[in-house]
């Protein structure tokens, strides 16, 4: 069957873009190059717990309750290293400072086997193309910096939105910003209920990135089910 469609979005973390390497590695680094000595594996322990609590109590990076995704983010960090036992408050504000700044580049972030090119294909064969991503407001600066920006008519983040996914109005948003009616859009992702599942409650198409061996999720018709992104063609150019 055609499928008609005109936009395709896109999710970005672990669907385009992925870390180097672990937040606690990346950390810990950062933390010898100021002279402290601090485990990675707790401070990836530390940065789960730390970064979970702080997403329960202020969802979106606090968009809806006056905090910047900036000041967000410096507590994350320095609230991760204190539970990590570092306790010198100049030290931890500098460390917050150059980490929030170094994940805002491609020193940080790696492009995924196979994105570069399925999106260029994408783009030749005329499809309208946009980001739909529960991030702060550094992501058109990290897919400038990785390369990706120019195959995008817009870069739709959860802060920018106000509602993050599986929220539908982030995608009622997407399909205004990007000119199409829902049944002519699909949506690409790495996440069961945030990118699949959410992008077809609101009527679209739905596309779940879902590498080989990843484990039983829920169960999805396998002509929506990606095992690379290179296999996104096959599916669309019918």
């Amino acid at each position: 069957a055609m499928l008609r469609l005109r936009l395709l979005t896109w999710d970005v973390k672990d669907t385009l873009l992925r870390l180097r390497q672990p937040v606690g590695q990346s950390y810990a680094a950062e933390a010898r190059a100021h002279g402290l000595q601090v485990q990675p594996e707790a401070l990836g322990r530390s940065f789960r717990e730390v970064y979970g609590a702080q997403s329960r109590r202020f969802p979106n990076y606090g968009r809806g309750q006056g905090l910047s995704s900036r000041q967000w983010w410096l507590d994350v960090v320095k609230q991760s290293f204190r539970l990590s036992g570092v306790q010198d408050e100049a030290a931890l504000t500098k460390l917050a400072e150059k980490l929030y700044g170094d994940y805002c580049s491609s020193h940080n972030w790696e492009v995924l086997p196979g994105a570069a090119e399925t999106l260029s294909r994408c783009r030749q064969l005329g499809f309208r193309m946009g980001v739909v991503s529960n991030f702060d407001s550094r992501l058109e600066v990290i897919l400038s910096q990785c390369d990706l920006r120019h195959h995008f008519e817009f870069v739709l983040t959860s802060e920018a939105a106000g509602f993050a996914k599986p929220d539908g109005r982030i995608f009622e948003q997407a399909l205004r910003l990007g000119g199409a009616r829902p049944e002519q859009a699909a949506h690409i992702g790495d996440d069961y209920s945030r990118d699949y599942r959410a992008a077809r409650a609101a009527g679209m198409h739905g596309f779940l990135l879902r590498a080989a061996g990843q484990g039983e999720g829920p169960e999805v018709p396998p002509e929506h089910v990606l095992p690379t992104l290179s296999h996104l063609l096959a599916r669309i150019e019918k």
